[in-house]
């Protein structure tokens, strides 16, 4: 593995159900704002309503590229049921050439599909 060259990151974020969870990311594929998505069940620990709240959640990690992280943002936010989503984006420091070229021909970047504002 090598630094990347295109910026990459991992938008993450929870959802209650896994059906929720499943139709979030597939949208998000669909849509080619992500080149591909995890969704796996995980036990979520934090502070709501002025108590600390235990639930089972589905966390999806969507891989893709920096610059589509605000408008995949603005997608889980607008199709999200929770008050306040979980959305945050880490970068990725170091990836496979062949998937880092996947991930940017998938999410559009050859043909500027993915980078047009809508």
């Amino acid at each position: 593995m090598a630094a990347t060259e295109q910026r990459l990151v991992v938008v993450t974020t929870t959802h209650e159900g896994e059906e929720q969870a499943r139709a979030l990311a597939s949208a998000a594929v669909g849509e080619r704002l992500a080149a591909c998505a995890q969704v796996y069940p995980v036990r979520s620990v934090y502070w709501w309503d002025g108590a600390v709240q235990d639930a089972e959640e589905w966390r999806i990690d969507l891989k893709t590229r920096a610059e589509l992280a605000d408008r995949l943002g603005a997608f889980i936010v607008a199709r999200h049921d929770y008050q306040t989503p979980e959305v945050i984006a880490v970068p990725v420091v170091a990836a496979g050439s062949g998937y880092l070229a996947w991930v940017v021909e998938e999410t559009g970047a050859a043909d500027g599909a993915a980078t047009e504002e809508n």
